[in-house]
């Protein structure tokens, strides 16, 4: 009877230590730009990322998933962000429609995975649960990584060409405007002397000078 309680006790003890470590590890290489997903039954995953782009650094760290939303959309960045696995604040592990750049970093800081992976790694954890997660990310985007973002900002050289080019466009206008002034000043000039020209009133016919000089006192005329 001991020995059958024994035996009892060891696959109640091994049943338990089995669902206690059961669980999803997910690990994050941002240097590598990919994540790693391992199961205690044996699933292992290799997937293509897309972490935080220059100036939007994914955070380093080791975390639990704090929650899930199956369709969720950002109204910060205005993007919609499937399958979404959050793990610190508005950090989250989530599908994207920009497979393309995955391989590189490309996000506002969540790590963007292809849509099918996204899923997966959804179902993962909501089968063995946010307590049996864990999430780990480390590394940090060199700047040779970092080319898809700065090709979204104009260079300098671009910037200063165009402030140049604003710049003669402004002292054109100026130069026509001032043209245009001095145009309009001679010709009110002349239209108001040819004005007074013509309304200069006319000499009556009896004023001296338009009409004999004949002195009264000849008696001639």
């Amino acid at each position: 009877m001991r020995r059958v309680l024994g035996i009892l006790a060891v696959l109640f003890l091994s049943a338990f230590a089995g669902v206690a470590h059961a669980g999803v590890d997910v690990r994050v290489d941002i240097v590598a730009q990919r994540m790693s997903v391992t199961t205690t039954d044996g699933e292992v995953y290799d997937w293509k990322i897309s972490s935080g782009r220059k100036g939007f650094r994914s955070p380093n760290g080791v975390y639990r998933p704090t929650r899930l939303e199956k369709n969720w959309y950002s109204r910060k960045y205005g993007g919609a962000m499937p399958h979404a696995v959050f793990f610190r604040g508005g950090y989250a592990i989530h599908g994207t429609g920009a497979v393309g750049a995955l391989g590189r970093p490309a996000s506002h800081g969540c790590i963007r995975l292809h849509p099918a992976n996204a899923a997966k790694l959804f179902a993962l954890v909501k089968k063995y649960g946010s307590s049996q997660t864990r999430i780990a990310l480390h590394g940090a985007a060199p700047d040779n990584l970092s080319q898809f973002a700065k090709a979204a900002s104009p260079s300098k050289a671009k910037v200063a060409k165009a402030s140049t080019s604003k710049h003669k466009i402004a002292k054109a206008k100026q130069r026509n405007q001032a043209t245009s002034v001095a145009q309009q000043r001679r010709g009110g000039d002349w239209e108001a002397a040819r004005g007074q020209i013509l309304l200069r009133p006319a000499l009556p016919a009896d004023a001296y000078g338009y009409q004999p000089y004949y002195p009264s006192g000849y008696g001639w005329r």
